[in-house]
């Protein structure tokens, strides 16, 4: 009986420090600095969404939160070392939904595979973009300038800030969805709104932090907003469904993930400090100044999300043949 009873004591034991291991690992997280790496440069929104997080992160856990920021290969080389780092949750990426959802179909040959290597944490918020149109274009809306691409073939054009952005495959999900030929210029950033208020390009879509202060001015004209409802910024702006082209949708959002097999503790305890952070008046304030909406779902529905919006962006890449090589 008292073998019994030790043999007893022993495997409750070995259960308890299992079962422990995960539940000590959130308590005792972060033991050191936390790096939230972001594959857009300081200024860009991502990074100030990454700022704002990580300082409320800081004061929550009283752990210094670094910003790193690694441009390059469209978010890809940033999600690469993210991929690589150790998974114990010191090492974050703030990710841009290309990188995720659209990358794995534009590119070739992916250095990594965001759905297998990356753990999502959450949505963190999300925006839509305007489409805006030079002042040179006579169209007062969306069906008017379809009318004008179809009346005049490939004299059209619309920039982007650059191959494989959302502003890029808004662009060429209009032209399938429309069947129209509207060339795409790619600029280096955001250069090309000065471009549309000079006059050199037509069109193109834009985020609503530069598109609306140039619409308001007068510089340019907006037409129409990109996501399924209309934007609280600017409620007298239809939406691309709402102007003859139900479903499009290109909503840009940005979001935490981590390494894969970092333990589901942790994952959880980054979760839900982020849903308490997005929650807190002056941070949604803060996004709203910037034109972004607070998300902070769950890891089960950002994964969803990401699941849904893959096939969505492959199909788009494939039938405007995109691709990239490095």
């Amino acid at each position: 009986m008292n073998l019994l009873r030790s043999l007893i004591l022993v495997l409750a034991t070995l259960v308890m420090s299992v079962t422990a291991g995960p539940v000590a690992q959130a308590l005792d997280y972060p033991i050191h600095t936390v790096r939230i790496v972001v594959g857009f440069g300081p200024g860009t929104s991502p990074d100030i969404v990454a700022r704002l997080l990580g300082d409320r992160l800081f004061q929550a856990w009283g752990k210094p939160v670094i910003i790193e920021n690694t441009v390059g290969a469209n978010g890809n080389i940033a999600g690469e070392r993210v991929a690589r780092a150790e998974p114990d949750g010191h090492t974050l990426l703030l990710a841009a939904a290309p990188v995720i959802v659209i990358n794995p179909s534009l590119y070739e040959k992916m250095p990594f595979d965001p759905v297998r290597e990356l753990v999502p944490i959450s949505q963190l918020c999300a925006y839509a973009n305007i489409l805006i149109v030079s002042n040179n274009v006579p169209a007062k809306n969306v069906q008017e300038l379809v009318a004008l691409a179809r009346a005049r073939p490939g004299a059209l054009t619309y920039g982007s800030a650059g191959f494989g952005s959302t502003l890029h495959l808004a662009g060429e999900l209009l032209k399938s969805m429309a069947k129209v030929d509207i060339l795409h210029v790619p600029y280096r950033g955001a250069v090309f709104s000065q471009e549309l208020v000079a006059g050199r390009l037509s069109m193109a879509f834009a985020p609503p932090t530069g598109a609306l202060p140039l619409a308001r001015e007068g510089k340019v004209r907006a037409l129409a907003v990109t996501s399924l409802e209309r934007y609280a910024g600017a409620p007298d702006l239809p939406t691309m469904a709402e102007s003859g082209f139900p479903d499009f949708d290109v909503t840009v959002w940005f979001g935490l993930l981590a390494p894969a097999r970092t333990p589901p503790a942790i994952v959880d305890k980054l979760h839900r400090e982020t849903a308490r952070i997005l929650a807190i008046p002056d941070i949604r304030k803060r996004f709203g100044d910037l034109g972004i909406e607070p998300i902070g779902n769950s890891p089960a529905e950002f994964a969803a999300a990401i699941d849904d919006e893959i096939p969505k962006w492959a199909k788009l890449v494939r039938e405007a043949g995109i691709k990239l090589h490095d």
